[in-house]
């Protein structure tokens, strides 16, 4: 599903997957025990701080309103990411609820302190993007987040311009710690280059999966060379990577870097390229967590292996 986002495009699960495809390989769609050893970390460039390389997209499946029992689930998810040492949660006032949803599970957990924070705000004239993020603290139970991401960056360089300004204005006020932008098409990253070479961001959100290498061609070069930390959005390519290994076993040559299931193998393919700070794959069950924080423990695969997953994900698609 999301890691995380398309605000109005379908994402599905590895849930939805399953209804999708009728009888699927456990190894395709059901989380396989975690691997051992230390969670992967990398540094955010401008400060040196550490996050961990797995965190969690909250589209869709934050977006639960008042239900209780979907709530009780999303609430074992949160605590599952903590437990696994994980940190980074991706949120947006265009996910329906998920703001809402995400600031008072965290607070129920007292998880604050232990979260590493993220939420967006729309383009807009400088009152009501200040009105918007007003309104994303307060549904976040909270008068900080870590980071403030513009959503969906615009064509528009002046508009993004003044954006930026603002948020920057609030992160010396230290209401964020980091400020950056975001999108999830392919099609925009050349605007994403753009901005980033131009406006030195803390962050910038893309979309990558290996189904969409598009970011490898200049964006992740030039986020690396802007000393821009990376989200990645989107990992499992709206669960087309899922669906196209439907039936099919895990190749035994994924153990040659530790990949158990076919999320793990999806996900190490980003990791292995340092300029990927983190992947925020959305997740429904505690079980999705550990799977997935799998993928930052042991190996990683080298360009010789990432070559092989290409193959074999071109084979397939």
């Amino acid at each position: 599903m999301t890691g995380s986002h398309a605000s109005r495009h379908r994402l599905y699960s590895r849930r939805e997957v399953l209804a999708l495809g009728g009888a699927v390989a456990a190894s395709a769609a059901l989380p396989a025990a975690a691997a051992t050893g230390p969670l992967l970390t990398r540094p955010i460039p401008r400060t040196g701080e550490r996050l961990p390389a797995v965190g969690l997209g909250t589209a869709i499946v934050f977006d639960v309103g008042e239900d209780a029992a979907r709530r009780a689930v999303q609430s074992s998810v949160l605590a599952a990411l903590v437990e696994g040492g994980a940190r980074v949660v991706d949120t947006a006032p265009s996910y329906g609820t998920a703001e809402s949803v995400v600031g008072d599970l965290v607070a129920a957990l007292g998880a604050r302190k232990q979260i590493f924070l993220a939420t967006k705000v729309r383009v807009a004239p400088r009152a009501a993007a200040a009105a918007e993020m007003q309104t994303s603290l307060r549904r976040l139970k909270t008068d900080r987040v870590d980071l403030m991401q513009i959503h969906n960056a615009s064509a528009d360089l002046g508009a993004m311009a003044d954006q930026l300004a603002l948020l920057r204005e609030w992160q010396a006020r230290g209401v964020f710690r980091y400020v950056g932008l975001t999108h999830s098409q392919e099609s925009a990253n050349a605007r994403l280059v753009s901005l980033v070479e131009r406006e030195k961001l803390d962050f910038v959100q893309l979309n990558y999966s290996l189904g969409e290498r598009g970011a490898e061609a200049r964006l992740l070069p030039a986020a690396a060379a802007a000393g821009t930390a990376v989200l990645v959005n989107l990992p499992f390519g709206r669960g087309r990577l899922f669906r196209a290994v439907r039936g099919r076993e895990l190749p035994a040559w994924a153990a040659e870097f530790d990949a158990a299931s076919w999320g793990q193998f999806f996900l190490k393919y980003l990791l292995a390229n340092e300029a990927v700070t983190c992947v925020i794959p959305g997740m429904d069950r505690p079980e999705y967590v550990a799977d997935n924080l799998g993928a930052a423990r042991g190996r990683l695969p080298d360009a010789a292996q990432r070559r092989r997953m290409v193959e074999l994900w071109e084979s397939l698609a």
